[in-house]
């Protein structure tokens, strides 16, 4: 439900003390559009909220940049040695949030109403 998402560094936060990430989205309604032909593209804000977070670092992310834009690609999750679990969010031009969280506890909050997008988004199919 996520994928091509965007969010900007300002919507980003990390409540140590709560051991909460929550990231705000403008997010592309793929499960509207799968419904039939003559569904509307929309968008909504969604929250995603994970809980019980040991620690956030990020790769090639700017973080004094807070208006900057962060185009939301896909999850990866890992188990790791010590039981634990790595949460990766994986955003365009390799930019990386790792999560560090002592199980996965995940939650995607649609806030308000949708609104209609005349852009539906796409991907660059190439050859390497």
């Amino acid at each position: 439900h996520l994928q091509d998402s965007i969010t900007q560094v300002k919507n980003i936060a990390h409540l140590q003390k709560n051991k909460i990430f929550l990231i705000q989205f403008n997010r592309f309604m793929w499960e509207d559009v799968e419904k039939g032909v003559f569904r509307k593209n929309k968008r909504i804000i969604s929250v995603l909220k994970f809980e019980n977070v040991i620690n956030v670092n990020s790769k090639n992310l700017n973080q004094k940049n807070t208006e900057r834009f962060l185009d939301f690609l896909a999850i990866e999750t890992k188990l790791l040695s010590d039981k634990s679990y790595e949460i990766i969010l994986h955003f365009a031009g390799n930019k990386l949030i790792k999560i560090n969280s002592e199980v996965i506890d995940c939650f995607l909050d649609d806030q308000g109403e949708p609104w209609e997008t005349k852009n539906t988004p796409t991907h660059d199919i190439f050859d390497e």
